[in-house]
């Protein structure tokens, strides 16, 4: 599948239903297929990417910011097609202006987030369902050797066994993971390398902690 023009709405509705389970365009960790995509839309939408990628740093602050009133897309382009520049101002001297404000309030949210001190790694509490192949597969070994797996930010919890039928039972687990440093699509490959024990795994349930 190939996200290369983004002219065509399509291509954006299509990449939104692609990304809907993955991470990343092509395996468990970026690549330079995301870098393609991803120059892809910014030079179609340059403008837009550099709104999202600047509003992206207050996210620590959606809660507080001031009101404010979205406006009529209809209204926002009737506005630039109106636009008259009665000063004279060059392109160059917008630019500058923009730059200058936004690197204040750059150093405005770093001076913020330095008074409030270090915040706590995000994590996530998950819960993972570990199918074995029939009902002769030795659990106590799948159990093993799924908790012999070891990721910096990774934290095992409980398991039981439930029946899942035909007296096969499939391996339910907990664990906590830091959501910078541990990616489930990573994570589940690793388990379902054990192929003389695990045929599938899914993730049941995952709640921000």
């Amino acid at each position: 599948m190939s996200f290369s023009d983004f002219s065509k709405t399509d291509s954006l509705k299509s990449l939104n239903e692609f990304l809907a389970d993955k991470s990343y365009i092509e395996g468990t960790s970026a690549t330079q297929a995301d870098v393609t995509v991803y120059k892809s839309f910014q030079k179609e939408y340059p403008q837009l990417t550099r709104w999202l990628n600047h509003i992206a740093s207050f996210t620590e602050e959606f809660e507080t910011l001031p009101a404010g009133k979205v406006p009529a897309a209809s209204a926002a382009v009737e506005e630039d097609d109106d636009d008259v520049d009665l000063f004279g101002s060059s392109d160059e001297e917008v630019d500058e202006a923009a730059e200058k404000l936004k690197q204040q309030r750059l150093a405005e949210y770093a001076a913020k987030k330095a008074a409030k001190g270090p915040k706590p790694e995000a994590k996530s509490i998950v819960t993972m369902d570990v199918k074995p192949w029939d009902d002769e597969t030795n659990l106590d070994e799948l159990v093993a050797n799924v908790k012999a797996i070891e990721m910096d930010g990774l934290t095992w919890g409980a398991h039981q066994f439930i029946p899942v039928g035909f007296g096969i039972k499939k391996l339910q687990i907990n664990l906590v993971v830091e959501d910078a440093k541990v990616s489930l699509d990573e994570l589940q490959q690793l388990i379902e390398e054990d192929e003389d024990h695990v045929q599938s795994t899914d993730i049941a349930a995952m709640q921000k902690l």
